[in-house]
């Protein structure tokens, strides 16, 4: 997988990735259709994404057997907003994308944290605009969104239940957090995205952070997916066909 070199804003700062997690759901009769034609969309699928790297970063992830709702996800990452649009209308256009809806589907941007300043880590999450995501078996993303009385609280009391968090967080080195933001873009307010290998480390993460006092003031973390990564070929395989 090739990564995107930040490109300087006029007056050399640094640009923000827009992100984008595209979940798919097959139609049935997909699997119907005779070998070629299956091979022959796949095929097409494959190509369109292809011609979109290195400038997009594109990784592909599985959730055939894990969701019934989804059954792929392209974790999209560019600096040109509108290419989400041009590449999803030549992937739809395939003889696979004939079959596909869009279920769920999260745009955000990256953003420098406030909260992280007092917790200097290497590669520390929340101080990258640059995401170099995809080296974990597993991704698990949620949308998420904080009530408002949280946005009322004074910075010194947020700092504080934040400090919290991520101390918990940094007990867990072998998952990483990607937070990406959507206030004004999408329904939610962030996109939490988990990378690790090891699924039942992030599940003793999570249940650690509930007893956290800044997630009294979550309003919605769901519908959680757990996602499986894999080279598109190996993805669109799993489809069924």
């Amino acid at each position: 997988m090739a990564e995107q070199t930040p490109k300087p804003e006029a007056g050399g700062n640094e640009r923000r990735q827009y992100v984008n997690f595209a979940f798919y759901k097959v139609d049935p009769a997909w699997r119907r259709l005779p070998a070629e034609d299956r091979k022959r969309g796949k095929r097409q699928f494959s190509d369109v994404v292809k011609s979109y790297q290195p400038d997009m970063l594109v990784i592909p992830y599985s959730l055939v057997g894990i969701r019934g709702d989804c059954d792929f996800m392209l974790w999209r990452i560019t600096y040109d907003l509108p290419t989400f649009q041009e590449m999803t209308a030549k992937l739809l256009a395939t003889d696979l994308g004939k079959y596909l809806s869009t279920p769920y589907s999260y745009l955000s941007l990256t953003k420098r944290s406030i909260y992280v300043d007092k917790h200097v880590h290497e590669d520390q999450e929340g101080r990258r605009l640059h995401l170099v995501p995809g080296k974990f078996k597993y991704l698990f993303v949620y949308p998420f969104v904080k009530s408002k009385p949280w946005y009322r609280l004074t910075k010194h009391a947020r700092q504080g239940m934040m400090d919290e968090h991520i101390e918990i967080g940094h007990r867990y080195p072998t998952v990483r957090l990607n937070t990406t933001y959507s206030f004004g873009l999408d329904d939610q307010e962030f996109v939490l995205a988990f990378e690790s290998d090891r699924p039942d480390h992030f599940v003793d993460l999570v249940m650690e952070l509930r007893h956290s006092e800044a997630t009294s003031y979550t309003v919605r973390d769901t519908p959680t997916f757990t996602c499986v990564h894999g080279e598109l070929p190996e993805v669109l395989e799993l489809l069924g066909g």
